[in-house]
């Protein structure tokens, strides 16, 4: 398995503390399956900036490490980037790491509480400046739960999303978990990943949430997460399915 969103690298963010709890999260990793991991540090979130030549460098450190402790892990370069107005101007001039330093897909992190008025006007500047903008988590921004349409709006569009694995596992209460499997049921997604912090309150789930995409959705939908994955890496064509908007449920015959 892939897993392209994990807070891996030590002493960078709220991720790993250390090169120890590093390596805890790669044992941890390779246990459930996962053999490659972009390392996507948060930037530019108003508490943590980490610079591209930082995040390359404890890559490489890290990788060194993982092959000296037999631990069949390959990690590769990413940047999990909170939306901001210069964010164009700063891929333009190689600020910041597109996922797997080389591809065209780029992480968009919007704040949790609200989506900012200027979100549709960059991601589509976003993709006239040659690069595909990835949603991270959208199932965990309280506008967007509130307010589905408009995640539809930015997805037919040509943005990508990526959900929690977390989410689909339940981990992060029902709300969230019942709107993730909407979003997978409307073509609204595109990718599982960990986003791990840890191994203890904010761990992989990647098998898991695989293992509940194929009761919920069946293996079809599960080898279009895992090839998915595979594209981007690639730095090859992610298609998914035509969007549509999440259907409102009826409650008690009102609607």
């Amino acid at each position: 398995m892939i897993d392209i969103h994990c807070h891996i690298l030590p002493s960078m963010d709220d991720g790993a503390a250390s090169i120890r709890e590093s390596i805890t999260m790669a044992q941890a990793a390779a246990e459930e399956g996962i053999r490659t991991i972009i390392a996507t540090p948060h930037h530019l979130d108003g508490k943590y900036n980490n610079t591209r030549t930082d995040i390359e460098k404890a890559v490489y450190q890290l990788n060194e490490t993982l092959k000296e402790s037999n631990i069949p892990i390959t990690i590769l370069p990413g940047h999990e980037t909170r939306i901001n107005g210069d964010l164009v101007d700063r891929i333009q001039k190689e600020e910041i790491l597109p996922l797997n330093k080389t591809s065209k897909y780029v992480f968009v992190e919007l704040p949790s509480s609200h989506v900012p008025h200027y979100t549709s006007q960059l991601l589509f500047d976003i993709q006239v400046a040659g690069y595909t903008p990835v949603i991270v988590h959208p199932e965990r921004n309280s506008v967007l739960t509130q307010n589905p349409d408009l995640l539809y709006r930015f997805v037919r569009n040509g943005a990508l999303t990526q959900v929690t694995a977390g989410s689909v596992c339940g981990k992060f209460g029902k709300k969230i978990q019942k709107f993730t499997q909407d979003m997978i049921e409307a073509n609204l997604t595109h990718f599982v990943a960990s986003d791990a912090h840890n191994t203890t309150t904010r761990g992989f789930y990647l098998k898991e949430a695989y293992e509940q995409i194929k009761k919920d959705f069946g293996n079809g939908m599960v080898f279009y997460f895992m090839e998915n994955t595979e594209s981007l890496i690639e730095n090859e064509a992610v298609v998914g399915d035509q969007p549509h908007r999440i259907k409102k449920k009826k409650i008690l015959g009102l609607f």
